[in-house]
C-alpha cells in the first residue's frame, strides 16, 4: 500500500519537476540550485507524509492528498510562468500547508469534541468576519484583507471553515425543530425565531460582505454553504426558497443604493462596452480563452500576463490560453474527483454531524471552484476569490489544506463509524 501511495504522488511530482525545468532552462543557462532545493523539499515532504500516514491511518482515503498535490503542482508551474518572484513564496505556503495538514491528521484522532464548542466556534467566525469592517485594508477593490507587516491575511478564508463546523453541529442539534416549521410569515412556514436566527445572521453577513467589503465571491460562497447545508440537514425546500427570496430582495436593494454594485453588474452584462476600462480584466480573460482554443498556444508561448492579477483570480484563464481546452478539462476533472472523494467520505460516515461536516467541506470546495470559473468566463459577475490549491495566496492555501485535513480525519474508519 505504501508503494501505491507513492505512485499516486508521482504524476504531481513529475509535472512539478518537468514544468519547472522547461521554464528555468528557457531563462537561465545554469542550474538554479536554490530553487531546485525547494522543489526537492516539496517532493521529499510529500512522500514522507504519504508514508507516515499509510502506517498510522491506512484505512483513510489515500487519494485526497495526492489530488491536492497535483493541483498544487499545476499552480506552482503556472505561477513560475506568470510571476516568477512569487514562485518561492508559493512554495513556502505549500510547505506550510503540508505541515498543517500533517499536524491535523496526525495529532487529531477525533473531531466529535467540536460539537461541544459550536457557539464558541460561531463566535470566532463572527469575529473573523467583522475584523475586516474595522481594521480591514482594501486590496484589489475588496476590503477583505488584514495587513500585518509583510503579511496579508484574508479572514474569510478561515471563517468559512468555522461556519461549516458551526452549521454541522447546530443543524444536527436542532434538526427536528428546523425540519418542522410551524409559524407562517410572508407565505412561508418558519420555525421559532431563536432557531432560525443563526441562519438569518449568516445570510445577513453575506449581504454585508458584498455591500461593505465589495467581496462578492466570499458572499456567494457563504450564502451557498448555508443554503446547501441547511437543506442537507433538514430536507426542507422552504429554506432554499426563503434564502433565494432574501438574496433577491437584498440584491435589488443593494443595486439601487450602492454604485459599486451597479458597476459590477454592468461589467458582467456588458463587458464590451468598456473593454479598456472597468471591464479590462474580464475582456482579457475572454481573449485568453479564445486564443487558447482547443490546443492552446503552448506552455510559455501565450500572453496571459496581459490580464491584471492573473496569478490569483485569473490563473485558470492563463491555463486556458496556454494549454487550451485539453489543459482545462483535466484540471476541472481533478477538482471533480476531489469533490467526489469528499462526498464519498460523507456518505461513509455513520454519525450525522460527521456526514454533514464532510459534505459541507466538500460543497465549499465545489462552490469555490464553480464561482471562480463562472467569474472568469462571465457566467457570473467577477468575484475575486481564489482557485483552491492553484491560485497564489497563503490564506487560501492554508485554508484548503485545513479542509483537506478535516476530510482525511473523517475518512478514517474509527471516525466514519463513530
Amino acid at each position: 500500500m505504501f508503494k501505491k501511495n507513492c505512485l499516486l504522488l508521482l504524476p504531481s511530482m513529475a509535472i512539478l519537476f518537468l514544468g519547472t525545468a522547461v521554464i528555468e532552462l528557457g531563462k537561465y543557462p545554469v542550474i538554479n540550485f536554490s530553487l531546485w532545493s525547494y522543489i526537492l523539499a516539496i517532493a521529499v515532504g510529500a512522500f514522507c507524509i504519504a508514508g507516515i500516514l499509510q502506517r498510522t491511518a491506512s484505512d483513510a482515503d489515500p487519494y485526497i492528498f495526492p489530488i491536492a498535490m497535483f493541483l498544487g503542482s499545476i499552480g506552482l508551474i503556472m505561477i513560475e510562468r506568470l510571476k516568477a518572484a512569487l514562485f518561492i513564496p508559493q512554495i513556502h505556503w505549500i510547505l506550510i500547508g503540508m505541515t498543517v495538514f500533517f499536524g491535523i491528521v496526525y495529532f487529531t484522532k477525533n473531531i466529535r469534541f467540536l460539537v461541544n464548542y459550536q457557539y464558541l466556534i460561531g463566535l470566532c467566525c463572527l469575529l473573523l468576519l467583522s475584523s475586516t469592517f474595522f481594521i480591514g485594508t482594501e486590496i484589489g477593490g475588496s476590503r477583505n484583507w488584514i495587513v500585518l507587516g509583510p503579511f496579508q491575511v484574508q479572514p474569510s478564508e478561515f471563517a468559512k471553515i468555522f461556519i461549516i463546523v458551526f452549521l454541522s453541529a447546530y443543524l444536527i442539534d436542532h434538526k427536528n425543530v428546523l425540519s418542522l416549521p410551524s409559524n407562517k410569515f410572508l407565505g412561508f412556514r418558519w420555525p421559532p425565531l431563536r432557531f432560525i436566527a443563526p441562519l438569518l445572521l449568516i445570510w445577513g453577513i453575506a449581504v454585508l460582505m458584498f455591500v461593505v467589503q465589495k467581496d462578492l465571491g466570499s458572499a456567494l460562497l457563504f450564502f451557498g454553504i448555508a443554503i446547501f447545508m441547511t437543506y442537507m440537514a433538514t430536507g426542507n425546500k422552504t429554506y432554499v426558497f426563503m434564502a433565494l427570496f432574501f438574496f433577491i430582495i437584498s440584491s435589488i436593494i443593494s443595486y439601487q443604493l450602492f454604485g459599486h454594485v451597479r458597476v459590477r453588474v454592468a461589467i458582467w452584462l456588458h463587458p464590451w462596452s468598456d473593454p479598456n476600462g472597468m471591464a479590462y480584466q474580464v475582456v482579457q480573460s475572454l481573449f485568453a480563452f479564445g486564443s487558447g482554443g482547443i490546443w492552446g498556444t503552448g506552455f510559455s508561448h501565450g500572453y496571459p500576463g496581459l490580464i491584471p492579477e492573473v496569478h490569483t483570480d485569473f490563473i485558470f484563464s492563463a491555463i486556458a490560453e496556454e494549454l487550451g481546452l485539453l489543459g482545462d478539462v483535466p484540471v476541472i476533472l481533478v477538482y471533480v474527483l476531489l469533490i467526489y472523494r469528499g462526498i464519498r467520505i460523507s456518505l461513509q460516515c455513520k454519525n450525522e454531524m460527521n456526514v454533514l461536516l464532510a459534505a459541507g467541506l466538500s460543497i465549499s470546495l465545489a462552490l469555490q471552484v464553480f464561482i471562480i470559473l463562472a467569474g472568469v468566463t462571465t457566467l457570473l459577475p467577477l468575484t475575486g476569490i481564489t482557485l483552491p490549491f492553484i491560485s497564489y495566496g497563503g490564506s487560501s492555501m492554508l485554508s484548503s489544506f485545513i479542509i483537506l485535513g478535516l476530510l482525511f480525519i473523517l475518512s478514517k474508519k474509527e471516525n466514519s463509524n463513530a
